[in-house]
């Protein structure tokens, strides 16, 4: 892991994290960590292998750095911000050397922590025969022995939204994992599914939309609907009775309760179907798998 948080000497040396009163990256790294461990049914097991504290903020694409003075101007301002936004990151994995963790295995993949309008996609990919991971894959690194994801974490919000991120990972890879199936066959698609797009259909949905919502981020809605997102529970079996759902399922609106009911829907099961793992999160913690 790699966190950028640089110190402000006009705010007496204290940190920007501090300076704004941001959340400390060690306890969210900690929630998340345990949240994944248990959402994924104690499949996925995340352990820091190194962590490189940069005392400095990103490199922009175009060469641009923000100063002290010029990053709390702009926050405070609410304007200002750099444009184009994108991180270098050919010039932080330089600097950090991560890919040579990558390349002895010493790690599997690289989470990056800054502060908004750091420059970090939410996850993006790189290595051999890479494909789409909620952002365009990282060109340069087709040599090395193996693709790796890169998370990017924002340390003003909270766990909910590291989850969230996470998500979109999850739901890139398993759509790249499902892309050569008929609809009538592909079970991410039906996972999906929602009252909004399949009326008196729904399953699990996705990570912005609930079975019920009828907009993009609508965890909230007491609206039920039939679902049958528990066959989930019995996957490949998926011909439970459909039942009346609302947010009382998933937190009542909460980020972090929906996008952890969500997770722990994903199939996690030994064996295969139709020719693909019944645990996705091979999958999704391993990119590697997907062919």
């Amino acid at each position: 892991m790699v966190v950028y948080d640089p110190t402000i000497p006009s705010e007496g040396g204290v940190k920007l994290s501090e300076v704004l009163g941001w959340k400390r990256v060690d306890h969210l790294l900690k929630s998340f960590i345990s949240d994944v461990q248990e959402a994924s049914h104690g499949i996925c097991s995340c352990q820091i292998a190194g962590r490189i504290d940069l005392d400095s903020f990103p490199i922009k694409e175009d060469g641009f750095r923000y100063t002290p003075e010029t990053y709390l101007q702009a926050w405070r301002s609410r304007r200002a911000f750099h444009t184009p936004d994108w991180a270098d990151y050919h010039q932080i994995l330089r600097e950090t050397q991560a890919v040579d963790w990558i390349r002895s295995g010493r790690a599997d993949e690289i989470w990056l922590f800054a502060f908004p309008y750091g420059g970090f996609y939410e996850s993006r990919m790189a290595g051999p025969r890479t494909f789409w991971c909620n952002a365009p894959p990282l060109p340069g690194y087709e040599g090395i022995n193996r693709r790796f994801v890169m998370m990017g974490f924002n340390y003003e919000r909270g766990v909910g939204e590291m989850l969230e991120s996470y998500g979109h990972r999850a739901e890139s890879i398993m759509e790249r994992v499902y892309r050569n199936r008929s609809e009538e066959s592909n079970s991410w698609h039906r996972f999906c599914r929602t009252h909004r797009s399949h009326p008196g259909q729904a399953e699990v949905g996705t990570i912005h939309f609930a079975p019920n919502s009828q907009r993009d981020y609508e965890w909230g809605s007491y609206a039920q609907v039939p679902s049958r997102c528990d066959s989930w529970y019995s996957y490949p079996q998926l011909d439970g009775p459909l039942r009346l759902v609302d947010c009382s399922e998933w937190g009542f609106g909460d980020i972090r309760q929906h996008h952890l009911w969500w997770f722990k829907h994903l199939p996690h099961f030994a064996g295969e179907h139709d020719g693909l793992s019944q645990n996705w999160w091979e999958y999704i913690v391993d990119p590697n798998r997907v062919f």
